[in-house]
């Protein structure tokens, strides 16, 4: 099989017409803009991007072949490989779409309790959670409902992300509070309807949920873990066997859309381009600051810098590490979603493809990280490393509560938490 062909073309030598499925995210614009400004013509690809509202959809249309690939949540071809939570449909991911664009929504009742608790909006990550795990316990000492959290799906960085930092300040995720599951445009609406207390999601809903007076914003992704993994092009594995042709041309020209997408010269037309009421729907206001990384975290505050908020391309954003496949695995043996074997660990490693992507890239002069896995949150700053043509510039990565991950220590990472907790039945 050779992935390095230069045409989109399929076998039978056809121009290659690919579908990709989305959800209407800030984070989806590499998809975007790799065919409204001629990425994907540029390779030989007719493309057509379908809007979807859920995770589970998106999954199940790629998995039954309704979609060639789509924007999908980083752990979400990791647990279809391993046939957790539903089917078992082998998937790869051998790009990355970005880094970060998460962020910790609270309603401004739950906010506020947590303000009278010592919280600012200045506080870190650590101080927050304290601050809410004070909140928590009041409720449960007066006899009240514990609050409900929503995230976007149960095999989602926002789930492990959201659960990482409750765990940190002592709240069991699955004890302490009710955590559920909403499609992130119903995330909104359920705020201000009052039927949940908070949720983690990408952009642009924590905004909205500011500008809307029904949420603030309490933690982003990028204070959690530094330019932490999110959304990757997912494809069933069976795609690279018989199109790899169309698979390392789309793989080049998501590159190249994730470059354009990035340069904050072109953030202006990026965030009209996404607020078409084809892709977002949204004001191209609250869409350039997510770009940005500059964010109004209460309705009436002043926006604020966020470091590396959202980052495109920076940093070998696009790269697919396995070393984020095998964190994200742990986390779902962690929470008892698969359990930890050397086997299933090989497996999810598997399944992001630095080959493919190296292969797809071999030719353009492009620099690449040579290490497939690293790692995490060991780089404190921003820190040269070996690539391909001499030295590349990778970080900060750290983890808010300074842990690292070993890739090739899983289970001693797992162990390290030290959960006093039953695991929950497999999801």
């Amino acid at each position: 099989m050779d992935v390095r062909v230069r045409s989109g073309e399929d076998q039978a030598g056809d121009k290659a017409e690919l579908t990709l499925g989305f959800i209407p995210l800030v984070d989806a614009a590499p998809l975007v803009v790799a065919r409204e400004k001629g990425f994907t013509a540029a390779e030989g690809l007719s493309l057509t991007l379908a809007r979807e509202t859920s995770w589970a959809n998106i999954r199940d249309r790629v998995m039954l072949g309704h979609f060639d690939a789509a924007h999908m949540l980083g752990p979400m071809p990791i647990a279809s490989t391993l046939g957790i939570g539903h089917v078992e449909v082998p998937m790869i991911a051998p790009l990355s779409l970005g880094l970060g664009g998460n962020a910790i929504t609270l309603s401004p009742v739950v906010f506020d309790a947590m303000a009278s608790e010592g919280a600012t909006l200045s506080a870190d990550p650590a101080a927050m959670g304290q601050a809410l795990a004070r909140v928590v316990e009041r409720l449960r000492r007066a006899g009240r409902s514990a609050l409900t959290l929503a995230v976007v799906h149960p095999f989602s960085g926002h789930n492990y992300e959201l659960r990482y930092w409750l765990a940190a300040a002592g709240i069991d995720p699955d004890r302490d509070v009710r955590l559920i599951v909403l499609p992130p445009p119903f995330m909104v609406d359920a705020m201000l309807e009052r039927q949940i207390d908070g949720f983690c999601v990408g952009e642009p809903w924590n905004s909205l949920a500011v500008d809307a007076g029904a949420g603030v914003i309490a933690v982003t992704k990028s204070a959690l873990w530094r330019q932490g993994p999110e959304k990757v092009l997912g494809f069933r594995a069976d795609f690279a066997e018989h199109s790899p042709g169309p698979l390392a041309a789309l793989l080049r020209a998501l590159y190249k859309a994730a470059q354009w997408a990035g340069d904050p010269g072109n953030r202006e037309e990026l965030a009209r381009l996404l607020a078409e009421p084809a892709f977002l729907g949204v004001p191209a206001e609250t869409i350039t600051r997510a770009l940005g990384g500059r964010l109004s975290r209460r309705q009436g505050e002043p926006a604020a810098d966020i470091a590396d908020f959202l980052v495109f391309h920076d940093h070998a954003a696009n790269f697919p590490w396995q070393s984020h496949a095998l964190w994200f695995y742990s986390q779902m043996v962690r929470w008892g979603q698969a359990e930890y074997t050397p086997e299933l660990a090989a497996k999810a490693r598997q399944v992001y493809r630095p080959d493919l992507y190296r292969a797809a890239l071999a030719d353009t002069g492009i620099d690449l990280p040579r290490a497939s896995a690293k790692v995490e949150g060991a780089l404190k700053t921003a820190t040269p490393v070996a690539s391909r043509n001499g030295t590349m510039i990778l970080g900060p990565d750290g983890f808010f509560d300074g842990r690292l991950f070993d890739p090739d220590e899983v289970e001693t990472y797992v162990r390290s938490f030290q959960q006093e907790t039953t695991p929950p039945p497999h999801a």
